[in-house]
């Protein structure tokens, strides 16, 4: 009797079956982190801070600063005109798509937007990860102890997990605030930022830095 097709090339199924498995892995951490921003836009921050930190992204777009990025910055300018902050941090290096400095176009558009009180520029900063470790001497020395970190709703858990592993939340007292951008009201979990936080979610904790 002649064996089925599927069984005369076992590693086809094995590789379909692992092809299989990553899918929904990716699909339900994408899941899991849609739960979890809808609830951060839900609870924005309630407490008084000494600044908001806002983390980089893309930079430009079109010749034009990138409203995934100028939407952070526009979340943080909302709270220091509330009196929920007294001072903005942005942090974000040289991107790698159009050589612009992220911290520096956050900066110029808080500036344009009217903000006239102090400001913390970090610019050299290149993932997450360094947008915390980075600015955390930085934040210290302009005294700041309480902090309110800006960034979309899909990357605010894996910046609470760096929070914590990095020992971020002993120099601070941190709250969070999701940013609805103009890119987050388009596409949501589909946007590409939030495509690519899955990987990096995975990324991040093969290396050991969330767990």
């Amino acid at each position: 009797m002649k064996r089925p097709r599927w069984l005369r090339r076992p590693w086809q199924v094995v590789l379909a079956g692992g092809v299989l498995a990553v899918a929904v892995v990716y699909a339900a951490i994408g899941a899991f982190l849609w739960w979890h921003a809808e609830e951060l836009l839900a609870h924005p921050p309630q407490r008084p801070a000494d600044a908001a930190l806002v983390l980089g992204s893309r930079a430009y777009l079109d010749g034009k600063p990138h409203p995934c990025l100028t939407g952070r910055v526009d979340v943080a300018l909302a709270m220091a005109k509330a009196g929920l902050v007294r001072q903005l941090a942005f942090s974000g290096g040289v991107d790698s798509e159009d050589s612009r400095i992220e911290a520096i176009t956050m900066g110029e558009h808080a500036v344009a937007s009217g903000f006239a009180g102090p400001m913390v520029l970090e610019p050299a900063s290149t993932s997450t990860r360094l947008n915390l470790s980075l600015s955390r001497p930085l934040l210290l020395a302009a005294g700041v102890r309480s902090v309110v970190i800006v960034s979309e709703p899909f990357h605010l858990w894996r910046i609470e997990r760096l929070v914590k592993k990095s020992g971020f939340d002993q120099s601070f007292d941190v709250q969070y605030a999701a940013a609805p951008t103009s890119c987050w009201r388009a596409l949501g979990p589909l946007s590409k930022g939030a495509l690519r936080e899955p990987a990096a979610i995975i990324n991040n904790a093969g290396h050991g830095y969330l767990f």
